[in-house]
């Protein structure tokens, strides 16, 4: 998989200037700044951050300081993709007066601003074909208020307002298909991504920048905090999100789909494929599951079928 000719490699990304600086007060284990610095490290020249209110915004811009070495704009929960769009116009302005290179414009917007508050601007911006990168880091719940479910809270899962009880056992409604919903808009460019799996996580990132119009990369981002997991657990929950076809890795480029990386490997070796209760075990959201066997089995179909949809739709 290459983007342009962009081959990042270790010893290269090690050398690289980062550009989301240390001593930011996210949580210990937070998977949040390692997908932000991943998507940063696929920069390709001046770029421009815009970003939602939510978890990544208050931890890494508590006045009077900042972690961003770039060029940085705060919007509401609600309005990150419209006021990327703004950005995306002012850069057209500009680049007609020849008074200014024109800058590459990446968006961060957590499940809340995606899914669902923001979804109206996101369809917008997409519908228009406004040329920027919009990174979802998907923590599948408000986070950053008090762990109350989203649109991407998976059915079953503990949050604050999806109590696990004698009445309910979590929140009783699917996750939205946020990837398929977004890859409707017939975008140039949709993906999935997991920071367990960083080349893969990057390339896509620059092929996100480097498109001509509208993408959207979509990153599992674990939360210690609200999936109750221990802190040192984070990169291997990402990496079982994958491993147990949870979260797919896959890549839509102008309509066409394609399994990408692990996914890819586990499509051609079934018996690869980890049963969904491995990365349901380290967190404490989903531990009434594991004592359910109906539960369990449930969720596991619904893994099972959400993967046969994606291997067809990607002709495997």
């Amino acid at each position: 998989m290459n983007a342009g000719g962009f081959n990042p490699n270790l010893k290269g990304l090690s050398q690289q200037e980062d550009l989301l600086l240390p001593g930011h007060r996210l949580c210990a284990g937070c998977s949040a700044s390692i997908v932000v610095r991943q998507v940063l490290k696929a920069v390709r020249g001046p770029t421009i951050v815009v970003n939602a209110t939510g978890c990544l915004e208050v931890a890494t811009t508590i006045y009077p300081y900042t972690s961003w070495a770039l060029p940085w704009i705060h919007s509401a929960f609600e309005n990150v993709a419209a006021t990327a769009s703004g950005v995306v116009a002012a850069e057209r302005a500009f680049e007609r007066k020849k008074s200014e290179p024109k800058s590459d414009v990446i968006a961060f917007g957590g499940d809340g601003g995606t899914y669902d508050i923001g979804f109206q601007a996101l369809s917008g911006a997409l519908e228009r074909y406004d040329d920027f990168l919009y990174v979802l880091y998907d923590n599948e719940a408000y986070m950053n208020t008090g762990i109350q479910r989203s649109g991407s809270t998976p059915k079953y899962a503990w949050t604050t307002t999806t109590p696990v009880g004698s009445v309910e056992a979590g929140k009783m409604e699917y996750k939205k298909p946020i990837d398929l919903i977004v890859a409707a808009h017939d975008i140039p460019y949709v993906a999935t991504a997991s920071p367990a799996y960083w080349r893969d996580l990057i390339v896509k990132a620059r092929k996100g920048i480097e498109v001509d119009g509208p993408a959207f990369l979509h990153a599992i981002s674990t939360c210690d905090r609200g999936w109750r997991h221990d802190t040192s657990d984070t990169i291997e929950i990402a990496r079982l999100a994958v491993e147990t076809c949870y979260f797919p890795l896959f890549e839509v480029e102008n309509g066409e789909f394609k399994l990408t990386g692990r996914s890819r490997a586990i499509a051609k070796r079934p018996e690869l494929k980890k049963p969904v209760s491995e990365f349901l075990k380290p967190q404490g959201r989903f531990s009434h599951i594991l004592k359910n066997q109906s539960m369990l089995e449930e969720v596991q179909e619904n893994v099972d079928r959400y993967w046969e949809r994606i291997k067809k739709l990607c002709g495997e």
